[in-house]
């Protein structure tokens, strides 16, 4: 299976109840990934993402040189042991997300909001004069 570094038993693996995340535990897969969209607007960029079943508190975001760095952690609201999967495409557990930003923003005005299960972090551009006329002192 393409999912693992390394090949289970074959008794091991369950063909539609096997539980993904739990294997990616048992084989040390990195977190899971974030869906962002990132775009801009005359003065602003903005990166969004569905943050639905996320508590604020548990969303970490942070700026390193033109990296936006966005980790957070969703619990699985119900701790039932004893499921058994047909289909699992809900992620639960630790997430990161690291986005290079396509222009220099001001750092000292970034803004993250969540509401109604949407992350949206804006950060205002900072506009450099394109042309400049330059006058020769005597």
């Amino acid at each position: 299976m393409a999912l693992f570094k390394k090949k289970k038993k074959e008794e091991d693996i369950k063909i539609g109840t096997t539980d993904i995340v739990e294997h990616a535990k048992d084989w040390n897969v990195t977190d899971g990934q974030l869906v962002v969209d990132v775009y801009e607007t005359d003065k602003e960029l903005v990166v969004q993402s569905a943050v639905g079943g996320i508590k604020n508190n548990r969303i970490e975001i942070s700026l390193e040189n033109d990296i936006l760095i966005i980790k957070g952690e969703r619990e699985n609201p119900i701790k039932d042991e004893n499921k058994k999967y047909f289909s699992r495409e809900c992620y639960y557990g630790s997430f990161s997300r690291e986005i290079i930003l396509p222009r220099e923003i001001d750092t000292g005005r970034i803004e993250a909001k969540a509401k109604d299960g949407i992350l949206v972090v804006r950060m205002p551009k900072i506009e450099r004069a394109k042309n400049k006329k330059i006058e020769v002192e005597d």
